[in-house]
């Protein structure tokens, strides 16, 4: 017991400093640029274009039909042998994205269209462009509306960071990996990888709860 008790003690700093340094940032650089290719994506489901519409609807379908271990494996092995070699970070990064921007796409979407049509008309009313009320009347209430989801989807890439580990990035479950090897106790590294995971997610589902009361002060004023 006193072995063990050594072992995740000696463990728990190095697998914190892994998710610290690898895990999250992996995760919020994902999650920024997929938030930036879902919102185009978004606008281009409800354009007028039916070629805009067709192609958004098109990569929605491919990434929410494919796992994203495959979508990961496509860019990193498969690339290659087109002669385009991404190196296992910006490929983990990108895969990510890739992933958050079909997902988070139907959810901008929705909380665009949840707006009441009669926010644009008074925009129109005063004058704004199409551009202005988007920016100004329509997106900041549908942002509201998108946080609990766009949050849930975050906390999952926070997990789903772990795929990374089959190409080689350094994060959290990488070095699990990586100790249980050494250790050869794969169970008790494993499990205090979950663990550090479950503290990740509790601190984050903590965050979005703050950020939602913040949001509904907000309106109520």
């Amino acid at each position: 017991m006193n072995e063990t008790w050594t072992l995740v003690v000696d463990s728990f700093w190095p697998l914190l400093w892994a998710g610290l340094r690898g895990t999250i940032p992996l995760a919020l650089a994902s999650f920024a640029i997929g938030l930036v290719l879902a919102l185009g994506v978004a606008l281009m489901r409800i354009s007028g274009s039916r070629v805009l519409s067709a192609v958004a609807r098109f990569y929605i379908s491919v990434i929410r039909g494919t796992p994203l271990l495959v979508q990961l494996f496509v860019i990193f092995y498969g690339l290659p042998s087109l002669g385009i070699v991404v190196d296992p970070w910006p490929a983990a990064v990108l895969a990510f994205s890739l992933n958050v921007g079909g997902y988070a796409a139907e959810i901008i979407r929705a909380a665009i269209l949840s707006v009441p049509k009669g926010q644009w008309e008074a925009g129109y009313t005063v004058g704004l462009s199409h551009g202005k009320q988007l920016t100004r009347i329509i997106l900041p209430q549908a942002a509201r509306v998108s946080v609990p989801p766009l949050s849930n989807t975050f906390i999952s890439l926070v997990k789903d960071t772990s795929l990374a580990s089959l190409i080689l990035v350094t994060e959290l479950f990488r070095q699990a990996q990586t100790i249980a090897a050494f250790t050869y106790e794969f169970m008790i590294i494993y499990l205090e990888a979950a663990l550090i995971y479950w503290l990740f997610c509790l601190v984050l589902s903590a965050g979005q709860g703050a950020l939602e009361k913040r949001l509904d002060r907000y309106v109520a004023h």
